[in-house]
């Protein structure tokens, strides 16, 4: 009996063409570790839930009025959507809120046009002096905090802002990075407290003054000016910048003599009124919520970002930075 000889032809070549072969071996392996590299790294892989939330603003509205003059409005013609998997709302005080959960094969962009449509059906039946909206926002995991710092110590908040502040433009200056919102600082804003008694002595109400400050805040183009033979734009700014400038402005005059805002209201530039307080070991705390870019390694994001905290606590406030606690805090969502 005749063995007959049999052969794999691939196999026989690579034997035949070792080189060939460890070259190929060593690209397809620096290929596959360099894609590995790439690889954005992520705690949960991104999805996508086509969910819609239905905002409204009525300021002064209680919670049955909230339902009865527009959720139920709303829900009226939101429910009639196809597609449509679950549907929930809330009722507030001078707010309203109508979650729409699409079934997962609806894309985003056609429920949210879906959820517009029906919002547009029922204006007719809303009132017409609503505060804002009704608005439709989708629901993207994007927008979600990769990670949370906490800073705080034994400052104030103003003191504690100054400092976010700056650890927040580092933040943001990362190319891994889309922005990063604070919270817990105060809120500023310029107020101007009219002594109602004096204002009725002047003979000046609410809306004069109102008015008065309406149009001498404002910055006007005063049109072409032809110098050294170009053209240059006037421009009069008169926008306020400090309280003191706003105290200066003339209401009205009486026999001639003129009435300043600071004759009938105090004008200071204050903080809002707190509506939320909070801490960490008894201690202010703002909390920075950083938002990272779709896409970019959240690995490489994490480890840049605990660099920045090291050097904001190694260079200009190496003093001030001792007293403060910083905490980061990792987000997840799923």
């Amino acid at each position: 009996m005749i063995d007959k000889l049999k052969e794999f032809k691939p196999s026989s070549w690579c034997i035949d063409n070792k080189t060939s072969i460890y070259v190929l071996t060593i690209i397809i392996t620096l290929g596959g570790i360099l894609s590995y590299q790439s690889l954005p790294k992520e705690q949960f892989p991104d999805i996508v839930i086509p969910t819609i939330f239905v905002t409204t603003f009525y300021n002064g509205t209680s919670p049955l009025d909230m339902e009865n003059l527009v959720t139920k409005q709303l829900e009226k013609q939101l429910k009639s959507i196809s597609g449509v998997n679950k549907m929930t709302s809330n009722s507030l005080q001078d707010f309203s809120n109508v979650v729409v959960e699409f079934r997962t094969d609806i894309p985003v962009a056609i429920a949210k046009q879906k959820v517009k449509d029906a919002i547009d059906k029922a204006q007719r039946d809303l009132p017409n002096d609503l505060t804002s909206g009704p608005t439709a926002i989708e629901v993207d995991f994007s927008e979600f905090p990769m990670m949370q710092v906490n800073v705080s110590g034994a400052f104030s908040l103003d003191a504690l802002e100054g400092y976010s502040d700056d650890l927040k433009d580092k933040i943001e200056g990362l190319k891994e990075i889309t922005r990063v919102d604070m919270g817990g600082a105060l809120e500023r804003e310029m107020q101007i407290n009219v002594d109602m008694f004096k204002a009725q002595a002047a003979q000046l109400s609410i809306g004069d003054i109102a008015r008065a400050l309406q149009f001498e805040n404002m910055t006007i183009t005063g049109g072409l000016a032809e110098m050294n033979g170009m053209k240059r734009t006037l421009q009069i700014n008169g926008e306020f910048k400090t309280a003191e400038q706003i105290k200066e402005i003339t209401i009205n005059t009486i026999n001639g003599a003129p009435i300043y805002l600071k004759d009938i209201a105090e004008v200071k530039f204050a903080a809002k009124e707190a509506e939320s307080y909070a801490r960490l070991n008894g201690k202010n705390v703002i909390t920075l919520n950083v938002i990272r870019k779709t896409g970019e390694n959240l690995i490489d994001a994490s480890d840049k970002i605990h660099a920045v905290i090291d050097e904001m606590k190694k260079i200009n406030f190496q003093r001030i930075w001792k007293l403060l606690s910083l905490e980061t805090k990792v987000q997840t969502h799923v």
